[in-house]
């Protein structure tokens, strides 16, 4: 169907990891496997939070808002791409490609958002140690996480509305597992500098303005943990920061490498294992991080096992 020389596309198809059969099988097996770690592990996350009162505090308040955050992020697109693995129909609606687009989109500025609030959080802990409930009272928190989920759905809103206002020439090819930005406007027909320009200035206000936020806090911290006097407690301050840096790096150096790159370097399979690291790999990664490299989550574990609370 045509209307003024352009081709109204109605649905796409996903190319996906691989076209050959006994690949798509295996990949289907090992993503089905990471997919399901995610699951046990940010439910163990949330769970073990919500159950243990010592863990109410600001830092497992956030903590646990990460690991929803993850829950839903690689729920956005795994079951989809799992479903294209194993099926031979690749095809996804206008509309469900619109959806997926933009639901993971605010999923990931809500991620952005929410790392920067736990620097933030660790940075009044270290800082203001004796101001700390004051400052990062329930209120705050609470506010705190309303203006990070309004934020991650109307920041998209910009990306989401430019992206889908192009026209597009007929191809619906998507040489991807998932909708995003890039793959949608690699498919226009006309010039679209100006919107790219756009986006990509959008982008690196989303990603840059929490990094440098990020950034500030732990220079700070770094000021504070170096004055005092005991190893002991340098030791003890770093530990506490030590896995949400590690968290912070792996997502955004991702995010960067996907999204703060003009369109005509972007290559399908460099773009693909990019989005398969902040998309799977990381909320894969951070319930062992947290975990492993917590000695609050671990002892509240062992304390849970002993009343059995997860029977």
């Amino acid at each position: 169907m045509s209307w003024k020389n352009q081709t109204v596309v109605t649905e796409f198809i996903l190319l996906g990891l691989s076209s050959e059969p006994r690949t798509r099988i295996i990949l289907f097996f090992v993503f089905l496997l990471v997919y399901m770690v995610i699951l046990i592990g940010n439910i163990f996350i949330i769970t073990l939070i919500l159950s243990d009162v010592s863990l109410h505090t600001p830092m497992y308040f956030f903590l646990c808002n990460l690991s929803f955050v993850d829950l839903c992020y690689s729920s956005s697109t795994v079951p989809r791409m799992l479903k294209d693995l194993i099926s031979g129909n690749k095809t996804i609606s206008y509309a469900e490609c619109a959806a997926q687009m933009y639901i993971s989109l605010s999923l990931g500025v809500n991620e952005c958002i929410l790392l920067a609030i736990m620097a933030y959080d660790r940075y009044v802990a270290i800082c203001y140690p004796l101001h700390y409930t004051t400052i990062m009272s329930k209120m705050v928190c609470i506010t705190l996480f309303i203006i990070t989920w309004m934020c991650g759905f109307l920041l998209s809103i910009s990306h989401v509305s430019l992206t889908l206002s192009v026209d597009l020439c007929g191809n619906n090819e998507i040489n991807h597992f998932l909708c995003e930005v890039p793959e949608i406007l690699s498919l226009s027909c006309e010039n679209i500098l100006f919107i790219e320009f756009i986006i990509f200035v959008a982008g690196v206000i989303i990603l840059m303005t929490p990094v440098t936020f990020i950034v500030i806090s732990y220079v700070q911290i770094i000021v504070s943990i170096l004055k005092i006097a005991s190893s002991a407690g340098q030791q003890k301050a770093f530990s506490t920061c030590g896995s949400h840096m590690m968290v912070v790096t792996m997502f955004y150096g991702s995010a960067m490498a996907g999204y703060m790159k003009p369109r005509s370097s972007s290559l399908p399979g460099t773009d693909k294992l990019i989005a398969i690291f902040y998309f799977i790999v990381t909320p894969m990664l951070n319930p062992m991080i947290y975990t492993l490299r917590n000695n609050d989550v671990k002892s509240a574990f062992l304390k849970c096992r002993q009343i059995k609370c997860f029977c």
